[in-house]
C-alpha cells in the first residue's frame, strides 16, 4: 500500500518547511525582522520555531514509506544506506559552515583555518538524528521505538530540570559540548559559546523524527479517509495540550529542544498535516500554493543546502560603498541590492527585510520548479 498510494499532502507539508526554513535563515536584516519570523530569544515559541521541528518531523513520515523497502533488502543493505546518507549529508553540514574558505582580511583574501569553523548546525543535526531514530526504529520496531523515545523525553527532561537549563551560559549540554567540540568550533552568536545544535541537545531531535515516521505510519495503514484524518486531528490536539502541560516542569524551548517542545510541536505537526490531507487529499484542493511548495518538497535538501551555499559565495565579492575614516568599506551584492531595491521602497524596513526574504525564495522556487519540470530529484 505504501508503494501504491501516493499523498502530495506530505510533499506540500515537506516543502513548506523548506521553503520556511529558507524564508526565516534569509532576511534583508537582522535587525529588523516580523515576530512571526523569529525565533524565541530563550524559552517560548514564536513563528520561526515550529520549522526546524516540522522538517525532522517530515523526514521522519518519509521514512514511513521507504521503511518496508528497506526491511526487505535486509540489515547490510539497510546499514549501507543510512549510514552513508547520514555521513554524506553531516560532511555537507560542515562544508556549508567552512564555504567560502576564504575571507576578506586587510583587503587580502586568506583562507579560512580549520580552528574557526563550527562543527555542528542544522544539516548535522539532521544526518545525526537521521541515523539514530532508523536504526530504532529498524531494530527495535515500533513499540520499543515508542518506549525508548519516551524514556529519552523523560530523562531528558531531568537532566535539564536538574542542571539549571533556565540559563543559557550554563545550560544542560553546554560543558559537554565545550569539552568534546571545543570553544572555537562552537556557535557564538549570542556573545558566549553554546551551540542551539549542540551534540547533547540533538538527543531529543531523535525522537522528533521517530514521532515523524509514527504519523507517517499511522497515515499509510489508515490510507485517505475522513476517519483518519479526524482520528490524526484529535491526536494531533491531545499532544499538542500534552506539550502545553509538559513545559510546566521543561519550558518549551528550541535552544536546548527541551522535551516539551518535542511534544507540542509534534502535536502542532500533527494537527497541519491532518488539515492538508483534507484539503488535498479528499477535497483535492490543488492549485499554485500546491505546486509552489511540492517543488521545494521534492528536492529538500538540496534546495535547502543551495539557499546556503549562494549567500556564501557572493559574500567574496565586494562592492565598494563609502569611506569611513579615510577607509573604503564595502558590501556584498545582495546587501547592494537589498539597499537600493527593497529599502526604497517602504518606510518600514521590517517591510523591506520580508521583501528581500520573499525575493529570495522565490529564486530557489524558479529553480527548485525547473528542476521538478525536468525531474531531476538529488538524491543523498
Amino acid at each position: 500500500m505504501a508503494k501504491k498510494e501516493r499523498f502530495l499532502s506530505l510533499d506540500v507539508f515537506r516543502g513548506m518547511t523548506v521553503a520556511l526554513m529558507i524564508l526565516v535563515n534569509n532576511p534583508g536584516s537582522w535587525d529588523h525582522i516580523y515576530p512571526a519570523l523569529e525565533h524565541a530569544k530563550w524559552n517560548g515559541f514564536l513563528g520561526a520555531d515550529f520549522v526546524f521541528p516540522f522538517f525532522l518531523f517530515a523526514m521522519g513520515n518519509a521514512f514511513a514509506f521507504v521503511m518496508p523497502g528497506l526491511r526487505e533488502k535486509g540489515t547490510a543493505f539497510f546499514l549501507k544506506k543510512v549510514l552513508k546518507r547520514s555521513v554524506i549529508i553531516f560532511l555537507i553540514g560542515l562544508g556549508l559552515n567552512w564555504l567560502p574558505f576564504f575571507k576578506w582580511q586587510d583587503d587580502q583574501l586568506v583562507f579560512r583555518a580549520w580552528e574557526e569553523v563550527r562543527i555542528m548546525g542544522v544539516l548535522q543535526r539532521i544526518a545525526i538524528a537521521y541515523l539514530f531514530s532508523a536504526l530504532i526504529i529498524y531494530f527495535f520496531k515500533n513499540r520499543g521505538a515508542m518506549i525508548i523515545s519516551t524514556l529519552i523525553l523523560i530523562v531528558y527532561t531531568w537532566f535539564c530540570v536538574r542542571y539549571d537549563a533556565a540559563n543559557p551560559e550554563s545550560a544542560f549540554g553546554a560543558s559537554i559540548d565545550k569539552m568534546i567540540l571545543g570553544e572555537n568550533h562552537m556557535y557564538k552568536g549570542e556573545g558566549y559559546p553554546f551551540d542551539p545544535e549542540g551534540l547533547v541537545t540533538t538527543i531529543p531531535t531523535i525522537v522528533q523524527v521517530i514521532f515523524g515516521y509514527f504519523a507517517g505510519w499511522f497515515i499509510i495503514n489508515k490510507g485517505k479517509n475522513l476517519r483518519m484524518i479526524r482520528q490524526l486531528l484529535l491526536m494531533g490536539i491531545g499532544i499538542t495540550i500534552l506539550g502545553l502541560l509538559w513545559a510546566e516542569v521543561s519550558p518549551l524551548n528550541k535552544k536546548i529542544w527541551s522535551s516539551s517542545y518535542v511534544v507540542f510541536s509534534t502535536g502542532l505537526a500533527c494537527v497541519l498535516i491532518s488539515i492538508l490531507i483534507y484539503l488535498i487529499e479528499i477535497k483535492d484542493f490543488k492549485g499554485f500554493l500546491t505546486r509552489f511548495f511540492d517543488a521545494f518538497g521534492k528536492n529538500p535538501l538540496f534546495i535547502f543546502v543551495l539557499s546556503g551555499v549562494i549567500p556564501r559565495l557572493q559574500s567574496l565579492i565586494r562592492i565598494e560603498d563609502k569611506m569611513v575614516d579615510g577607509k573604503m568599506t564595502y558590501k556584498t551584492p545582495f546587501r547592494a541590492f537589498y539597499e537600493s531595491v527593497c529599502q526604497p521602497l517602504f518606510e518600514n524596513e521590517k517591510n523591506a527585510s520580508l521583501m528581500y526574504a520573499l525575493i529570495f525564495i522565490f529564486v530557489m522556487w524558479l529553480i527548485a520548479e525547473y528542476m521538478n519540470r525536468r525531474k531531476i530529484y538529488v538524491k543523498v
